[in-house]
């Protein structure tokens, strides 16, 4: 929270620094430097005491002002407050969707009132901010309307105080309940998939050097999720330490499947789980499968080169959703195996036109620098020596090279096809219709990125990694039934709109305010546009709840500032 009273800011050299994020500029105080030897540099520690005012020099303080300054420099009428403008259009839509799910009532079963109400705030927040971090929550909680009792504001120094005081039964117990509300005879088909995030905290027990997607030389924790893609839902997620490959960890969240009560559904994996220990896993526990499977392994080579030339131009093959032409044959992934699986063979003249323009800008790359190196002792990749003949002179000195023509076009021959293989009988059509729909856990995990500030994790104890993933899991529940209706009401409007996805209609609610007036109560600034209205039309909100909405809104604050 900011004290209303603005203070100069502290003169004390190297220590106070400005850093900007959005329209705000923070002042940070440098607590304390600590050298890492493995890394060689010394990183420091900081904490937000203010943020600076119109007034050059001044700034509002913070508590952590006070903490580390004392209340001296300003007077004992300070105190914090609410902003005469709030921003409670995005508010409204995420608590009704919030309130839809049940989510309020199923965290109060596992956590008092008021840290159930303060986990949905922290989800807000991460949506509406696209940010995690907990010194900028009480900046934002200014700014908006909050789930708390009296929409009590929390520092961030309470907000980080929280965080590592959530038990793991807490997270669990929470798990449980959300999955016990499902339909466990209803067969559906769960997306998995796996990412991680970045961590330099190092008393973190998942945090370890692992195998990154983006690799930034930092150790890792690797996050596991479920999503059903029947009713478009994230089911469970579970981290593990970063140096476990994710073909590996398919095995447990089998069991967990099981452990929470699902029977009949099927696994929806990408090309990376595909694995003769992860088949044996899912047909052990009963699960069928569908697995994208890489084009150049060779069994799936074998199988394109031994159907080419017999659906490609098939009218009758044509899966026209997709443009695209398939087919499916029976085999068995390898020769032990106890039954036969359905390899669905697929072949896009678009694909193969975009995979023959990159690789041939490959090769010709690869060409020129070749060419460049004449006279030099050089030592080359595989990278090279797979595409080209390659000279030496006897001293070592690189002469020339020359294209590998029948390597070359067995791989060129391979362009445009991909292979789906699945458990059960079914048409090719049916196999990548259901393998599309994970679309949305893909989608899910981009937003957990890029939308919510989840690609690094910014705590520094386990009990706090645990439950900053968790909050993540409750706005990614709320962010992907926000995204699932605007999408809806997309395809019913049967046109294109731009502001119909998640990040632009967010942008769009923002600009519903309540403003205070003069007596102190508060304000429908004006009414929505019309852009705004097709945005709340997603979610059953017309004028009328809405209004209806914000006098309630209105009604507390003045609750409150009485």
């Amino acid at each position: 929270m900011y004290y209303k009273e603005t203070v100069r800011v502290p003169d004390e050299k190297g220590k106070i620094n400005v850093m900007k994020k959005g329209k705000s500029c923070y002042v940070r105080y440098l607590l304390e430097t600590r050298y890492v030897p493995e890394k060689k540099y010394a990183i420091p520690k900081f904490a937000i005491i203010g943020k600076l005012s119109d007034d050059p020099g001044m700034m509002f303080p913070n508590e952590n002002y006070v903490r580390y300054f004392g209340p001296e420099a300003f007077s004992e009428e300070s105190q914090s407050e609410r902003s005469c403008c709030l921003r409670s259009g995005t508010f409204m839509v995420l608590s009704e969707l919030a309130r839809e799910l049940n989510l309020k009532k199923i965290l109060e079963n596992r956590f008092d009132d008021r840290d159930a109400a303060l986990i949905l705030d922290l989800a807000f927040y991460s949506i509406i901010t696209e940010g995690n971090q907990s010194q900028y929550y009480p900046d934002y909680a200014y700014n908006h309307p909050l789930m708390t009792e009296d929409m009590k504001i929390y520092s961030d120094s309470k907000i980080s105080e929280f965080l590592s005081s959530v038990d793991y039964n807490q997270i669990q117990g929470f798990l449980d309940d959300w999955n016990h509300d499902r339909d466990h005879g209803e067969r559906i088909y769960i997306s998995y998939d796996s990412t991680n995030k970045n961590c330099q905290a190092g008393n973190i027990d998942m945090v370890e050097f692992g195998h990154p997607k983006v690799d930034k030389g930092l150790p890792v924790v690797n996050i596991a999720m479920a999503y059903d893609t029947n009713n478009e839902i994230p089911l469970f997620y579970e981290e593990y330490p970063g140096s476990i490959v994710d073909v590996s960890q398919l095995r447990y969240m089998v069991e967990k499947a099981s452990g929470y009560g699902y029977r009949n559904i099927g696994f929806i994996l990408d090309r990376g789980y595909f694995s003769r220990t992860n088949i044996h896993d899912m047909d052990k526990a009963e699960y069928p499968f569908i697995i994208m499977v890489k084009g150049q392994k060779k069994l799936v080579r074998e199988i394109i080169l031994d159907c080419k030339g017999s659906f490609e131009s098939d009218r009758n093959s044509l899966i026209r959703p997709y443009r695209c032409y398939g087919k499916t044959v029976a085999r068995k992934l390898y020769p032990s195996d106890s039954k036969h699986r359905y390899f669905h063979l697929y072949y896009s003249h678009e694909k193969a036109a975009a995979e023959m323009a990159v690789f041939e800008d490959q090769i010709e790359e690869m060409q020129k620098y070749l060419d460049s190196l004449s006279g030099e002792k050089v030592t080359l990749s595989e990278k090279y020596s797979k595409y080209f003949h390659i000279e030496y002179h006897k001293d070592g000195t690189f002469v020339c090279a020359s294209e590998k023509t029948s390597v070359i076009e067995k791989e060129i021959s391979l362009f445009g096809y991909y292979c789906i293989i699945s458990s059960d009988p079914m048409t090719a059509e049916e196999a990548l219709t259901i393998y599309k729909s994970r679309d949305a856990s893909e989608k899910l995990f981009r937003g957990d990125k890029s939308y919510l500030g989840g690609a690094a994790l910014r705590v520094h104890s386990s009990k706090s990694v645990r439950t900053k993933l968790f909050v993540e899991f409750i706005a990614l529940i709320i962010r992907n039934r926000m995204h699932t209706k605007l999408k809806k009401e997309q395809k019913n409007l049967k046109k294109r709109l731009n502001y119909m996805n998640v990040p632009a209609a967010v942008r769009e609610l923002e600009k519903i305010e309540l403003m205070r007036c003069s007596q102190g109560n508060y304000i429908l600034d004006h009414a929505p546009t019309k852009t705004q209205k097709t945005i709340l039309k997603s979610f059953d909100i017309d004028a009328n709840v809405m209004k209806r909405r914000n006098r309630s809104l209105c009604e507390i604050l003045e609750h409150v500032s009485k």
